[in-house]
């Protein structure tokens, strides 16, 4: 079957292996081809077949993954499409093409660039003032911080203001084994949008491990934004980038929870 969604091999040299995978698949939307998507079974594992035919992801990959519940979910995306193939509307198919293509050949360095971000995690890095927006963070950052210490042996220092504050290494050495735990290249390409999106890979460890929902994390990693909409308001443009930045994180938290089914 013809490749879809792929790219010139110029517009794939960007060195972040996630976001060379997301660059690949922009390219002028091409027309639907085909009249059914099914789902189907293989050496790869389990599969999208359009009239039969499976899919590659843009670097020619088979589009294939461990969850048959997975595969439907990027069967229905593929189904939904109209006149033209749109990745935009297909966020299951492209957190998958990243994995395949962008994560899977550089587990270390996506698993390196998220101990780099628990280095500076958000929760680590509290307000000075005023006394309201540091209690929010305490009650909420607190919880998460002593787990990681206690469930991980990952014991993170605090600091206020925005000054870095280097973390320990026993505490990063830590953190990157339990990282380990989830080193299979669609549940670490999740972690890495989870860390992405909230800016706390500590926050997405705990969605990893199933210690905090989706819903959960979200909320603690906007702390700071929710009170300051509480004071000063917010705009319509803020709240839809909002909003598309919270589908994606529920796109990767739903992809996680089937991985582990």
């Amino acid at each position: 079957m013809r490749d879809i969604l792929s790219d010139p091999a110029a517009e794939t040299s960007d060195p972040d292996p996630v976001r060379r995978a997301q660059i690949q698949m922009k390219r002028p939307l091409p027309k639907r081809f085909y009249k059914t998507a099914t789902t189907g079974s293989g050496p790869d594992g389990f599969c999208v077949l359009l009239d039969g035919r499976g899919v590659r992801t843009p670097g020619k990959r088979p589009l294939a993954v461990e969850s048959e519940a997975l595969a439907g979910r990027m069967r229905d995306e593929w189904e939904a499409q109209a006149e033209v193939i749109d990745p935009a509307a297909m966020p299951v198919t492209r957190l998958v093409n990243t994995a395949l293509d962008g994560v899977a050949d550089n587990l270390d360095a996506v698993r390196d660039e998220i101990v780099r971000f628990a280095g500076t995690d958000l929760v680590c890095y509290r307000a000075e003032g005023p006394e309201g927006l540091v209690a929010r963070q305490r009650d909420g950052w607190d919880p998460v911080i002593a787990w990681a210490a206690e469930a991980h042996g990952a014991r993170f220092i605090l600091a206020e203001g925005v000054i870095h504050q280097a973390q320990p290494a026993p505490a990063l050495a830590a953190f990157e084994r339990a990282l380990d735990r989830h080193r299979a290249p669609l549940v670490l390409t999740c972690l890495h949008t989870a860390t992405t999106l909230t800016g706390s890979a500590i926050l997405a460890l705990a969605l990893a491990d199933g210690r905090l929902d989706a819903e959960t994390i979200w909320s603690l990693a906007h702390i700071d934004e929710d009170w300051q909409i509480e004071h000063w308001g917010t705009d319509e443009e803020a709240f839809r980038r909002r909003e598309a930045r919270w589908q994606e994180m529920k796109v990767a938290s739903d992809v996680l929870k089937l991985c582990r089914a």
